[in-house]
């Protein structure tokens, strides 16, 4: 992962390591495969629990930029719980004034898309979803909202943000 280079003073003898620690490895942080993070899935009022799921993430920081995407996959004995659901993040959103998105697709019975929102200084972020067929004001997907999911169905999302640190 990237970080903030070094303040080089005058007079100060640059090595080989240096330039290596500097220059090189950062540089190579940007072309490194992605980092795996484990999402944790909870809900506005009881949470679900994964059971024989899946619950995958991956994510690639730098700078403070975070790039990433999760994927659930429903099991058999899966249990999507109450409320509104929301996915952790692999580093917490900056503070101030900051707001980050992304795209998100359900695949149940039908295709929903939807987005992913991620609010200033938060650890978590939301994926939205036309509420029904017919009615297509966005809602947090919950268990029924836009779909009922079912063992194999999953939900993918992606986003970009800037991280607290």
């Amino acid at each position: 992962m990237t970080f903030t280079p070094r303040t080089w003073v005058v007079g100060e003898v640059v090595s080989a390591a240096l330039m290596n620690q500097e220059i090189r490895d950062q540089f190579n942080s940007m072309f490194s495969a992605w980092t795996a993070y484990t999402p944790t899935w909870t809900a506005s009022t009881t949470n679900p629990v994964l059971n024989d799921g899946t619950l995958t993430g991956r994510y690639m920081k730098i700078g403070r930029t975070v790039i990433g995407e999760t994927t659930l996959t429903a099991g058999s004995s899966t249990t999507f719980g109450s409320g509104a659901w929301s996915f952790s993040l692999p580093a917490a959103a900056a503070a101030a004034g900051f707001s980050g998105l992304g795209s998100a697709r359900m695949v149940s019975t039908d295709t929903w898309h939807g987005q992913v929102s991620i609010n200033s200084g938060a650890s978590t972020f939301q994926v939205t979803f036309p509420t029904s067929s017919t009615n297509t004001r966005s809602a947090n997907a919950s268990q029924g909202t836009p779909a009922t999911l079912a063992s194999g169905n999953t939900i993918r999302a992606w986003f970009c943000y800037e991280s607290a640190s």
